[in-house]
């Protein structure tokens, strides 16, 4: 059985986050954001961990700091998460947003958002975002609506605040958020 360990990234791990999400998404557009969002002073404080399966890096997730209206609550953006083809559909994905989930909320978060698959991130108890009152930085299309979702880390964070959201500079750019 392989032993998936999952861990805060350094420096040194940015060539194997840049080929994970890469061959992940199979483009250089996510590998871009990722080294966008990391250079990015806005978008701190943020989480970035990464999957190894017998010591091999294999998955990458990032959260990054928002801002939601004038006196929101903490909250932060997870994008993206990538995990190689080869180790997909055993769990690296779920232990990735666990472990990045639990970081955020010892360290204060109230809200984490994600654009993404809905299908799958309910299953880590996000719930479709718009229809709480919170706007997503650009329109998501009506069809794709599902997609923007929200997870509340501190009970009665999300009656506690509403409105759009602020992302990073590197996020906050129309192109990212069109289906």
């Amino acid at each position: 059985m392989a032993s998936i360990d999952i861990r805060n990234t350094i420096d040194t791990d940015l060539d194997d986050i840049l080929h994970i999400n890469r061959v992940a998404f199979g483009q250089d557009e996510e590998a871009d954001l990722v080294v966008d969002l990391l250079e990015d002073d806005s978008a701190r404080p943020l989480v970035s961990l990464l999957a190894l399966n017998d010591g091999k890096a294999v998955g990458h997730i990032l959260f990054t700091n928002i801002q939601l209206g004038n006196d929101g609550p903490p909250a932060a953006i997870l994008a993206p998460m990538a995990v190689l083809p080869g180790q997909q559909k055993i769990g690296i994905g779920g232990r990735l947003v666990r472990a990045g989930l639990e970081q955020l909320k010892t360290s204060g978060v109230a809200l984490v958002f994600v654009l993404g698959w809905p299908d799958y991130y309910p299953r880590h108890g996000f719930r479709p975002a718009g229809i709480q009152g919170f706007d997503a930085p650009y329109p998501i299309a009506e069809e794709n609506a599902e997609a923007w979702m929200v997870l509340e880390l501190r009970a009665g964070a999300i009656s506690d605040a509403n409105g759009k959201i602020t992302c990073a500079d590197s996020l906050n750019r129309p192109e990212l958020w069109a289906e």
